[in-house]
């Protein structure tokens, strides 16, 4: 365009200016907001810099660049939460490197972990999904096409002003036109899915550990309309519920992806809720997230407590493996499993019907036993694990930012 246009219609180009209620109903005829918009950013130019307004650009050019640069804004709102709450998981397993509590699978308790290990787990988790996002977001590009993806209307310099055009948004130059093309919304939507649903994974953790029978952590103070001695876990409740809102929404931009040829009939605008809703909720569950994990408290000698209740049983696997080499390992299960059944129906302490059992005693002197049924010393790698967890976070706090 001439040199001389730039300058009004770049006057011109400020929200504030612009009726939004006026663009909402135009949409409505037009199918996006852009025509109403290009009507009305024309009409503000004026004659003669308004003839080149939108020139080599269609509606949705327009739109995706807007959606890109959204969900972009977004991105690093949500990045700056997923930080925090990593960040809080690193202190949580540092603090409880050793702490000893009872592993669960399948909601029974298994055999002994520490604390710190299951916040190392979730430090990993909250690094890994925001290492995604990250990427997702720095590799959004911009959407220059023209009507059917071939710059037509820009004197043969369309692939020269798609490069300025992303340049000076700070965006990908895409290697073509992404009008049909939904890789960037799917990778997008996949991120966020992902970072939602390990949010929720964290926050059921923290549901679980904070009933009242267990009592381990304090994951919040929220009060009940009813019941003046509740101390429900609402930040963990929130993030739970927008994590269960996610995957629908990933599911429908997926569904979304098969647009028509050079141009969709439904499916772009199938995108624009969902991916507006999945960056809220998101946003919501990283957001809640950390401010739960900032004030946790944890009861080591409640986790202790519970580790103990059952007298030793959560070291039924410890005890078959020291007996195994002089009993062989079926002989030393189906022994320590009778023992197990036994202790369960008399209501006796496991470790005090071990140290009456003639084949245990036999194997395994008092002291020996007492060691082998000490959760302490049952640990594994726990400690080591934390500290592979820690060591990765303090990598990937180091490259924060430096994309």
């Amino acid at each position: 365009m001439p040199a001389p246009a730039a300058a009004p219609i770049t006057a011109a180009g400020t929200a504030g200016r612009f009726d939004l209620a006026a663009l909402a109903a135009g949409a409505a005829a037009a199918g996006n907001p852009v025509v109403p918009l290009v009507r009305a950013l024309t009409a503000a130019v004026g004659d003669p810099a308004g003839a080149h307004v939108h020139r080599g650009a269609t509606s949705q050019d327009i739109l995706d660049t807007a959606l890109v640069l959204v969900a972009r804004r977004a991105l690093g709102t949500v990045l700056a939460d997923l930080d925090a709450a990593a960040d809080a998981a690193a202190d949580l397993a540092r603090a409880h490197r050793t702490t000893p509590m009872a592993g669960r699978t399948l909601l029974q308790q298994a055999v002994p972990t520490t604390f710190g290990a299951l916040a190392a787990g979730w430090l990993v988790g909250l690094d890994q999904v925001r290492e995604r996002l990250a990427a997702v977001r720095d590799g959004l590009p911009a959407q220059l096409g023209g009507a059917a993806g071939t710059l037509a209307t820009l004197d043969g310099r369309g692939l020269e002003v798609l490069a300025a055009y992303a340049g000076d948004l700070g965006l990908a130059v895409p290697a073509v036109p992404w009008h049909t093309l939904r890789v960037p919304v799917a990778d997008l939507a996949g991120a966020l899915g992902t970072a939602a649903g390990l949010c929720g994974k964290v926050a059921t953790d923290l549901v679980l550990l904070a009933a009242t029978e267990v009592g381990e952590v304090t994951a919040g103070s929220g009060g009940s309309s009813a019941m003046p001695h509740k101390r429900n876990p609402v930040g963990a409740v929130l993030v739970r519920a927008a994590a269960r809102r996610a995957p629908g929404l990933v599911a429908t931009l997926l569904a979304a992806m098969d647009h028509e040829l050079q141009r969709a009939a439904g499916g772009w605008q199938a995108e624009w809720e969902p991916l507006r809703d999945l960056l809220g909720i998101t946003g919501a569950a990283a957001h809640h997230l950390h401010a739960t994990l900032a004030v946790l408290t944890v009861d080591p000698g409640r986790m202790r407590a519970n580790l103990d209740a059952g007298g030793g049983v959560l070291l039924a696997e410890q005890v078959a493996a020291r007996l195994t080499p002089a009993l062989g390992r079926s002989a030393a299960h189906d022994l320590v499993a009778r023992v197990v059944a036994a202790a369960a129906d008399q209501g006796r302490p496991f470790a005090d019907l071990l140290a009456t059992t003639p084949e245990v005693t036999a194997v395994l002197t008092p002291g020996e036993l007492a060691a082998t049924l000490d959760p302490t010393a049952a640990l594994g790698s726990a400690g080591a694990i934390v500290d592979r967890a820690l060591a990765a976070h303090d990598r990937a706090v180091a490259t924060r930012g430096t994309g």
